[in-house]
């Protein structure tokens, strides 16, 4: 290895991600659809590992037999699958039909819309004209700005010097007159519509007839089914709370500006958890659950420098919560220091059961209460079901407080992406240093586990490669290659994040034994093919 290594370039691990079978633009051969993504057999198999490590870790390798280190007392966890269309009234009683939007702002001349809050821009003037240009914000925002304004003052760029600016990057929303903003790609002053509330649900219809009857959405959040089937768990289990009961599904969400390759897209999936609790118990578990979340991505490998966990100021907090944190990742796509979510812990209180048996929140007087139309009836009625919780054992009836830890699985399989995206020196097959790409992905996640090579096509040595793949194939997710020198089958599973190769040369013959490489170190070792399952389950954990 060596110093000064080349920084982490998105646009590098994009183009890896493509090449190599990570993830592919959907509709592509069609131009593709912005804020879609397809993920090819590299993809699918880590987005499958980081999902499968987030079940275990949260259901098959729970014990609720014991009280875990930092918790109040024993907990039981369950699974669920929900549906991804519910009823309209769900999203009515949740708060998203109402609240559930982005403002947005549009150009009558170039008919672009664009979020009102991820628009920033500059005040520049030459003479006496001066205007706001504006891009979304981003990287490249100083750059489309400072085109906007030599395209709007017909400069060149060699005469950039003659732009006189008069503020720093400012977002838009703190502009209160819009006749002087100059909108991306526009040629006229004042083309930005007065923001306007975009609701993020994608629509759908059910049935023959398309009609406002027929209407329903595609789920914003896999939250809800959980919450409309809290009872239906408690009546079918015998499980006492504290309960978590999770689910891993797909969500939708009509972003106007989906950005970052997959991290903020309008199909994603979510890995999320809520864990009902009694509520004098319910700030000690949202502590529990911060630090343990926070600890899950830390120990399958994303350097603790590149983490954070944050609180949300009380100006940021959602409408249901009393408390929420962010787990936060450094991604290569956003500025030094700069932090995108991976996960919120929120302490939801009792909003989301009591509104589901009541209504929807009552934005002026806050309470949870029934409102009531102009014909004396309820505007937005909850199901009317009894949602409290009775302990068999103390007698006592509450509405739980609920505790969720939801996570992007998308997002967190583009963290490890980032964080396992590595370019160092090292030695090719002459003994000279050249640079390597290598994903160093936690062997646990790693798409493949081990790759298996006969040293050359001849002796007998595919045919014990390929017995060797072939019982290896039964437990874990191996590959067989045999083309082209070692060396550079060596390369093509470093960029896959391999961790182990096995090679079957001349000794292999002699002594049952195989040469197995180590992705990170490059360190080879002598093991009996007869331990080769056990090495590679032992290192995987």
């Amino acid at each position: 290895m060596t110093e000064n290594l080349p920084k982490k370039s998105m646009s590098d691990i994009v183009a890896l991600c493509k090449r190599i079978g990570f993830i592919f633009q959907s509709s592509e051969i069609y131009g593709g659809l912005n804020g879609l993504w397809d993920y090819g057999p590299l993809g699918v198999e880590l987005k499958r590992n980081v999902k499968e490590a987030w079940w275990r870790d949260m259901i098959t390798h729970h014990d609720d037999m014991n009280t875990l280190p930092g918790t109040p007392e024993a907990f039981s966890m369950v699974g669920l699958d929900c549906s991804t269309i519910m009823h309209p009234q769900v999203w009515r009683c949740s708060g998203h039909y109402d609240l559930f939007s982005d403002e947005m702002v549009d150009c009558r001349e170039t008919k672009a819309r664009f979020r009102y809050d991820q628009m920033v821009g500059r005040w520049v003037s030459r003479g006496a004209d001066q205007i706001f240009a504006t891009a979304p914000e981003g990287d490249n925002a100083p750059e489309l700005i400072e085109r906007q304004a030599l395209k709007h003052f017909g400069l060149r760029t060699k005469h950039a010097d003659q732009l006189e600016w008069q503020s720093e990057i400012t977002p838009l929303p703190g502009i209160d007159d819009l006749s002087r903003v100059l909108a991306p790609t526009a040629k006229e002053l004042g083309t930005l519509t007065e923001p306007r509330e975009f609701n993020l649900m994608l629509e759908t219809h059910l049935g023959p007839v398309k009609s406002d009857k027929s209407r329903a959405f595609l789920r914003p959040e896999t939250a809800q089914g959980i919450f409309v089937n809290f009872k239906n768990v408690m009546d079918s289990t015998r499980h006492r709370l504290p309960l978590g009961i999770a689910q891993i599904g797909k969500s939708y969400r009509n972003e106007i500006t989906p950005r970052n390759f997959t991290f903020r897209t309008r199909e994603f999936e979510q890995m999320e958890m809520e864990f009902f609790c009694h509520p004098a118990q319910s700030h000690q578990w949202y502590t529990y659950w911060r630090d343990r979340r926070l600890k899950w991505y830390k120990d399958l490998g994303l350097a603790s420098e590149n983490l954070q966990m944050r609180d949300h100021a009380e100006d940021e907090l959602s409408h249901y919560s009393t408390g929420t944190a962010d787990v936060e990742y450094a991604f290569p796509f956003l500025p030094v220091g700069d932090y995108g979510e991976l996960e919120g812990v929120a302490h939801r209180g009792d909003f989301d059961l009591r509104s589901h048996m009541e209504g929807k929140l009552d934005e002026k007087s806050n309470p949870l209460v029934v409102q009531l139309g102009e014909d004396g009836k309820p505007k937005h009625r909850g199901s009317g079901k009894d949602l409290h919780y009775r302990d068999n054992l103390s007698g006592e009836k509450y509405i739980p407080h609920v505790i969720e830890p939801s996570a992007g699985a998308d997002r967190a399989t583009l963290a490890f992406i980032c964080e396992a995206y590595t370019v160092d020196q090292a030695p090719d097959e002459k003994g000279e240093m050249q640079e390597r790409t290598v994903m160093k992905f936690h062997p646990r996640l790693a798409p493949i586990k081990a790759a298996v090579f006969p040293l050359v096509k001849k002796d007998g040595m595919p045919e014990t490669a390929k017995e060797i793949y072939l019982a290896l194939k039964k437990h874990f997710n191996v590959f067989y290659d045999e083309k082209a020198a070692i060396g550079r089958r060596y390369r093509r599973q470093d960029e896959a994040g391999t961790p182990f190769c096995i090679t079957v040369d001349g000794q292999t013959l002699e002594d049952q034994t195989v040469t197995v490489r180590d992705r990170d170190t490059m360190n080879q070792e002598r093991v009996k093919i007869a331990d080769l399952r056990q090495m590679i389950a032992d290192r995987v954990e």
